[in-house]
């Protein structure tokens, strides 16, 4: 399934993308163009970036999606079987934290970006359940650069539910969402340019 309209029409109501067992609200465009591609070129140029490294099936794997940890303290976050040591928040990352919050309702204390260079580079099927983050607590997602699908599965049904991430967009996941779906950012083959996902959360320090 494929969302195109994502508000209710009477009063433009965010409405829940999963049919069941959590909630995810897309709130659109929060950035204008002009703004969102500059805090894309402050993140691509001013986040101190690193590969992603993982645990796989006993497997040490090298993403090609590299990653930026930021918090409110200097805090470890393990996942995966690695534990990154977050940094202390820039000035603009702090300023887009508030936008986000000023859009969503709820207050995050830390951010793990994330650095897409092309359509290649993608993020296979997962949830983010770690010990380390607030149990139900709410992960804002915000997508600075090219739009890319962003899917949902749910874990034991399989369902999938879909929708195109568009440049300076919010996406928030809540409540039972990453007990009971997976989500995945597909590779595609398609001419796209650089992607940052920006996925603030609430981190139990």
């Amino acid at each position: 399934m494929t969302y195109t309209d994502l508000f209710e029409n009477d009063d433009m109501k965010l409405i829940n993308l999963l049919p069941r067992d959590g909630a995810a609200y897309y709130h659109g465009k929060i950035l204008d163009t002009a703004t969102a591609a500059m805090y894309l070129d402050k993140c691509i140029s001013e986040l101190s970036w690193e590969h992603d490294r993982a645990f796989i099936y006993g497997k040490e794997i090298v993403t090609k999606r590299k990653i930026a940890w930021y918090a409110d303290e200097p805090v470890p976050y393990t996942y995966s079987g690695y534990t990154k040591m977050a940094l202390v928040w820039p000035v603009f990352l702090r300023e887009i934290k508030q936008v986000v919050e000023s859009n969503c309702g709820d207050v995050f204390n830390s951010c793990l970006g994330n650095f897409y260079s092309s359509g290649e580079e993608g993020m296979s099927w997962r949830s983010d359940a770690e010990k380390d983050l607030v149990e139900h607590g709410a992960i804002g997602a915000l997508t600075l650069g090219g739009e890319r699908k962003f899917s949902f599965k749910h874990k034991k049904t399989g369902e999938k539910v879909s929708l195109n991430l568009e440049q300076g967009s919010l996406l928030i996941m809540k409540g039972t969402t990453q007990q009971n779906w997976l989500h995945s950012l597909p590779k595609t083959k398609k001419d796209i340019e650089p992607r940052v996902s920006l996925t603030f959360r609430q981190l139990r320090f």
